[in-house]
């Protein structure tokens, strides 16, 4: 999110139109967890309460856990868009970008502020966390979407207020609520809040429920 006199932008693009998946539908920079996320290098770790509240919805056995979802938000992110959040580090991380850049994946920026686990019956189905993060930690131009790879086109920063607009998948729109929330009445130049709890979608049956994690 970038936040200033002009008010709050969050990044976003679009799904092609041949997408298996919310073809043609603008989303946030994300995707799935790869096995090899689990021992990526990172500079940090999810600051509290973030770690303890994604943990905290881990099942014993899961095939992923909090450092692999902190890792795989900030590859995507990279991939997707091709902005970095990271700082210099003694590993090197082979992630392109990274790479290049001599960065390590700095996960202690990231907010945790939304999961939503898709109903029965839908033809794909995910547990999605969100995130988000202040623009400024990025390493270099936020503007710069020159190594993004093709997966989402019209990349761009778009203002809050007018974001809700666009073609969206539901799930996008109420994240896009709980930001607005967020942020509301929140000074130009502060610090991004830590949401008090982090609202929680919970379709794993057939008994949809809204809770919210502490």
């Amino acid at each position: 999110m970038r936040r200033d006199e002009a008010g709050s932008r969050v990044l976003m693009g679009m799904r092609g139109a041949k997408a298996a998946f919310m073809p043609s539908k603008y989303v946030f920079p994300g995707g799935a967890v790869d096995p090899s996320d689990a021992t990526a290098p990172l500079a940090g770790t999810l600051t509290a309460p973030h770690a303890t509240r994604l943990a905290a919805g881990l099942r014993e056995g899961a095939p992923c856990d909090v450092h692999a979802i902190a890792a795989a938000a900030l590859r995507e992110l990279a991939e997707e868009t091709g902005l970095l959040i990271g700082r210099q580090g003694g590993a090197a991380c082979p992630w392109p970008g990274y790479a290049e850049a001599g960065l390590l994946p700095d996960p202690s920026a990231l907010i945790y502020v939304f999961r939503a686990i898709t109903p029965p019956g839908r033809p794909r189905r995910f547990d999605a966390r969100f995130f988000v993060a202040d623009a400024a930690e990025i390493a270099g131009d936020p503007d710069d979407f020159s190594r993004a790879c093709d997966e989402l086109s019209h990349l761009h920063w778009v203002p809050l207020a007018k974001a809700r607009a666009l073609n969206l998948p539901f799930i996008t729109e109420v994240v896009l609520a709980e930001l607005a929330q967020l942020v509301r009445n929140l000074p130009p130049g502060s610090a991004l809040p830590v949401p008090g709890t982090v609202p929680f979608f919970d379709n794993r049956d057939h008994r949809p429920r809204f809770v919210q994690i502490a």
